[in-house]
């Protein structure tokens, strides 16, 4: 496995092994866990040469107290690429990849990040394009792989793309899950085991809108936030049935696998999204 952590020596080496070989690209920010290797392993079985980013992003955090608790787990997150035969690790400084004092790039997505995310982490999607895209300029993938569970940003990443007018191909990887159902996360080490349990209520609604459809959209919601009512310790901060491309909630079914329920709750102060596409 080749570790670098400059820009330039990464492409002077890219340079040399790429011709006529496809790379797969996982973006991540440390701190990995089964879905994050999932996506190599994905990366792996469908290119030729797999390569991983590490970097904490600073323009998409909406705190610096957010940005300052982001685990660093660099040591450990080496030895789970070393043992999955990932090919090439970029774990940039932030000079690296941003000049002195550089703020994120305006993007317009539309109607893809105003609601959910969009709506409660003002400047968390232009902050996640700015670095997704000078990432994309440094390693041009052929393909690169994105988590469903992270819904919305999926969705912008191939907004993106088609922005850059590149040939990038954006592959979404089904969320990988605890036992219990619940959504693998990087945030889930915040949480007790008992608070890990009380958690799998956002599954357990996402599941219920999955199989009572018929029911329909505003019957689904008000289940929803009946259930969070009845559990203390989980906060609801939004659950929204939305159309796929916009991203956007809908008062009536689009077509099959073109609906998504998106849920975002809290749990002991640490927050938690999850999906399910209908």
């Amino acid at each position: 496995m080749q570790y670098f952590t400059t820009k330039t020596e990464l492409v002077a080496y890219l340079s040399k092994i790429t011709k006529k070989k496809t790379i797969g690209f996982v973006a991540t920010m440390g701190a990995l866990h089964k879905g994050h290797l999932s996506l190599i392993e994905e990366s792996n079985k469908k290119c030729d040469i797999t390569i991983c980013s590490i970097f904490v992003n600073p323009t998409q955090f909406n705190t610096a107290s957010d940005l300052a608790n982001y685990p660093n787990t660099i040591n450990t997150d080496l030895e789970k690429l070393e043992q999955l035969a990932c090919d090439i690790v970029y774990a940039p400084a932030i000079e690296d990849l941003y000049e002195n004092e550089e703020k994120a790039k305006e993007f317009d997505f539309g109607s893809l990040t105003t609601s959910m995310e969009g709506e409660f982490r003002p400047g968390h999607f232009i902050g996640m394009a700015t670095i997704v895209e000078k990432l994309f300029n440094i390693i041009q993938p052929t393909i690169a792989f994105f988590g469903q569970k992270d819904l919305q940003q999926l969705q912008i990443v191939k907004a993106l793309v088609k922005q850059m007018k590149s040939t990038i191909k954006i592959e979404g990887v089904s969320t990988i899950r605890e036992e219990n159902g619940l959504a693998k996360s990087s945030r889930n080490k915040l949480l007790s085991k008992n608070a890990k349990t009380e958690a799998t209520l956002i599954y357990n609604c996402l599941n219920y809108c999955k199989n009572n459809k018929k029911k329909g959209i505003v019957e689904l919601k008000h289940y929803i936030t009946h259930q969070f009512e009845q559990h203390k310790n989980l906060k609801l901060e939004y659950a929204e049935i939305v159309a796929l491309n916009t991203m956007q909630p809908i008062e009536g079914w689009q077509r099959e696998n073109e609906n998504a329920i998106c849920i975002s709750a809290y749990h002991s102060g640490v927050r938690l999204i999850d999906n399910i596409i209908l």
